[in-house]
């Protein structure tokens, strides 16, 4: 990013790790919208910034007090890779490290990882052994959708047997649909509209599928819940529009999970009378993709047990040479696309 609106490629010096820092060697990563948003001005101005945060890899030299990993191992890395040590951390919000937003490094505070090497602060807390048994493939989608997404469905607080709806089926949704699942949700509604959405919804747990621009998708959850409203909404896309949807589809008592990246306006209005004018008991949590090793690892094994499969949202493959066309592509969605996946060697 060499500044709002403007890409390309820039030769750039090695990074030198830190003493508990590592440098990796990227062999899988993909492409996020939110790579798309910070190049169109979300998080302000930035210059000669390496976008990327979602990358596998091997580790290509460790720092002096490294103590857990060494040069060759095949490593994940959260798309957030927090300070451990902070405040925050330590108030158990290592997400928000340093203040608001302050564990998402790559690519908003420091170079990211559309590059040859990429530097990994705090290795021993953000690194993660891949299971011999994973792909490379599946567990790039760690990094930051399986997170983000299994992140929504925890702090949704869907009930045993409850009832969800889901905001939105890209992929940070779809693995919301799955957590869901995972969580043991009696009832999951997806709202979408792409048909290649729709069915992997299906595949994910979806028992519904509401097609947002043939209904009210409002009118049809409450149809479907009996005029109730269900216990949880997630909401998967980062707008205004759909954040308001998702107060209006909850029960009173029941939570809105917010996941989505809100990269566009001033502010995100909550509709009055379906909040109960303040007071109907409508929670509203928030979240970043929680990063570290000990999540990592804990992704790490569903993927090695068969619990979930990702790799079925990759519908696009490019050489790292070919990342400006991968980024193009989740800019303007065309081709179906729902994840670029770019290989580095």
């Amino acid at each position: 990013m060499e500044g709002i609106g403007d890409v390309g490629y820039a030769e750039k010096s090695v990074p030198e790790p830190g003493p508990r820092d590592a440098i990796l060697r990227p062999t899988v990563g993909l492409v996020c919208t939110s790579d798309v948003h910070t190049v169109h001005g979300a998080i302000g101005e930035r210059s000669n910034l390496t976008l990327g945060h979602e990358v596998v890899g091997v580790v290509d030299a460790v720092g002096s007090d490294v103590t857990d990993f060494a040069v060759g191992d095949r490593v994940v890395v959260g798309a957030i890779t927090p300070d451990w040590g902070s405040h925050e951390a330590q108030d158990g919000h290592p997400s928000q490290s340093g203040g608001a937003l302050g564990g998402w490094k790559f690519a908003n505070e420091k170079d990211g990882t559309f590059a040859e090497r990429a530097h990994v602060n705090d290795a021993d807390a953000n690194l993660a052994r891949i299971p011999d048994g994973v792909d490379d493939e599946a567990a790039v989608y760690a990094c930051d959708m399986m997170s983000t997404g299994f992140m929504a469905a925890e702090n949704a607080d869907i009930p045993v047997g409850g009832t969800v709806a889901v905001f939105a089926q890209g992929p940070v949704g779809l693995m919301a649909t799955k957590g869901a699942a995972m969580q043991g949700a009696g009832h999951v509604i997806a709202v979408e509209t792409m048909p290649e959405r729709q069915r992997l919804a299906r595949e994910y747990g979806a028992d519904e599928v509401v097609d947002f621009e043939a209904v009210d998708a409002v009118e049809r959850i409450h149809e479907l819940t009996d005029g109730s409203g269900v216990d949880a909404t997630i909401e998967a896309l980062g707008s205004a529009e759909t954040f308001a949807q998702c107060v209006e589809a909850t029960k009173p008592g029941g939570t809105i999970s917010n996941a989505g990246y809100h990269g566009k306006g001033e502010s995100v209005p909550i509709p009055r009378e379906a909040w109960g004018v303040g007071m109907a008991e409508k929670s509203i949590v928030t979240g970043l993709c929680p990063g570290g090793r000990l999540r990592m690892e804990r992704l790490m094994r569903l993927l090695d047990a068969g619990r979930v499969d990702p790799t079925p949202m990759t519908t696009h493959t490019f050489d790292f040479a070919d990342v400006d066309e991968a980024f193009r592509l989740m800019e303007t969605k065309e081709e179906g696309i729902i994840k670029p996946l770019i290989r580095f060697e």
